[in-house]
């Protein structure tokens, strides 16, 4: 839904102000439906209660077989990797959801959205909220996985973060009504949090919710502890720390990689040197004013590395670049696949992206959605595929959802939902979104319940993943 703005006759007639493209016109709303409103008013299109529902083609059954998604989402990964893919899906539903964002992609699209645009996370579960550190070494938590983002309902975001809950509740064994309260937790986090944001100033808005603040602004108490132990391990997560225990020296002087199968190996010459000339054009994309601080230090090594759980088979390496005193840092250029929102946008009334570039997709979404972004963040593409380039070990941390206290899961939920309505804010109007929001939890029961009935469905697929590695259709490698 596009917001409209009317120019005011005594605007036209003063004439001292020119219209400005990209910014809106007039001071104030006199003659203006206001966003609020507007949001009031989709509820009469697409009530609240409709979020409840799987959508038909799921409760018909007419859905692609989760083993034959699970085959299909393979293609183009790296072969001997997809044995390890599968093992890590098979871990418990909850890690089955994780890697299949496209299969949910699919189900969601045949269930009711608003047509509110929103920059989408496109894969928002709940262990891809996490902690990483800022320009300055200070750690900022936030959304922190982008492979899959794209413009889309911002009710699809909404939901595969509910539905994860309920999943990583199951999983840490907590009962039904703790997996369910944390969904309806989240919506509400949500909901509150796009109010809130509403009634401030544009600036302000943008800005909201400082780290310091967001554990007392989601009442999420339970979890200082938890957090506190994630702030302590990520402060070390660095490159530094990564170098030391994967390199070692060489005879004449510098460091290298060694070998750590199956997750880290050693790569020919030939394509260590195709990922490192790759990193010139990727300098490009960088910011003008940080291009000499890359410039001040010289490639040593690169290895390919596994990542993830939806990623593994996709091709990943580190790249490891020393400075003039031989303190390192670590660059992560990761392939940049098709989001696997695309091929199912259209049917819910949205444009399939359009970049130029997947890479560049995946760090316009990022920058687009976060409040703070890595200031290394980029793109390149080595031997005709497209990659995005960051910070690799940039203190990251993260909460494990399904090995949380079922005492913490709902204040994990209203954590990320506070989350998650600060990353949609700043590409759909909050005041749009509170409008259609609103004020009671008719939001919030309807996506609980989708939540609960969708976790049902993820746990039948991933009985049928576990069948299909028992009778040898699909190889898995466990445990890696």
């Amino acid at each position: 839904m596009v917001e409209t703005r009317q120019e005011l006759p005594e605007q036209r007639s003063a004439g001292r102000i020119p219209r400005v493209a990209g910014f809106a016109v007039g001071g104030d709303s006199r003659g203006v439906e206001s966003p609020k409103r507007a949001g009031q008013a989709l509820r009469e299109r697409v009530p609240r209660s409709a979020h409840g529902t799987l959508g038909q083609r799921v409760l018909d059954g007419r859905r692609p077989d989760a083993v034959a998604a699970v085959e299909e989402s393979s293609r183009g990964r790296v072969p001997g990797l997809r044995p390890i893919r599968v093992g890590r899906m098979a871990a418990s539903p909850f890690a089955f959801l994780r890697g299949s964002a496209g299969l949910m992609a699919h189900d969601l699209a045949a269930t009711p959205v608003t047509g509110v645009a929103a920059q989408l996370c496109g894969d928002a579960h709940a262990g891809n909220f996490g902690l990483y550190g800022d320009a300055r070494g200070s750690l900022v938590i936030d959304l922190n996985d982008f492979d899959e983002t794209a413009v889309g309902p911002w009710e699809w975001d909404l939901k595969r973060l509910a539905t994860s809950l309920v999943l990583a509740g199951r999983t840490a064994g907590a009962g039904e009504d703790a997996c369910r309260t944390a969904a309806f937790d989240a919506v509400g986090a949500y909901r509150r949090t796009l109010r809130m944001l509403a009634r401030l100033p544009a600036l302000d808005a943008w800005n909201a919710i400082a780290d310091e603040e967001l554990v007392s602004h989601a009442d999420a108490h339970d979890l200082l502890g938890t957090l506190e132990r994630v702030s302590r391990k990520a402060l070390g997560n660095t490159s530094a720390r990564f170098a030391a225990k994967s390199t070692r020296p060489c005879p004449g002087g510098g460091l290298r990689f060694v070998d750590a199968l199956p997750v880290l190996r050693r790569v020919p010459d030939a394509e260590a040197a195709a990922v490192a000339h790759g990193l010139g054009p990727y300098v490009e994309t960088v910011p003008e004013e940080l291009r000499p601080l890359l410039a001040r230090y010289a490639i040593q090594d690169v290895a390919f590395r596994v990542v993830g759980t939806g990623s593994v088979g996709t091709r990943s390496y580190v790249v490891l670049l020393l400075d003039h005193r031989g303190e390192p840092l670590v660059l992560q250029v990761k392939e940049a696949r098709q989001s696997v929102l695309a091929p199912h946008l259209p049917e819910a009334g949205f444009a399939a992206p359009g970049a130029a570039h997947e890479g560049q997709r995946v760090v316009s979404g990022q920058r687009r959605m976060q409040v703070v972004s890595d200031v290394l963040l980029g793109w390149t593409t080595v031997d005709g595929r497209p990659y995005q380039v960051r910070q690799f070990r940039n203190r990251k941390g993260s909460v494990d959802p399904a090995a949380l206290e079922p005492g913490q899961l709902d204040d994990y939920g209203r954590m990320t939902g506070a989350l998650l309505a600060r990353a949609h804010a700043h590409s759909a109007d909050p005041r749009l979104l509170a409008g259609y929001c609103g004020k009671n939890e008719d939001l919030d029961e309807a996506v609980a319940a989708f939540a609960v009935a969708y976790a049902d469905r993820t746990e039948a697929d991933h009985a049928a993943l576990l069948t299909a590695i028992r009778t040898g259709r699909l190889a898995a490698e466990q445990g890696v």
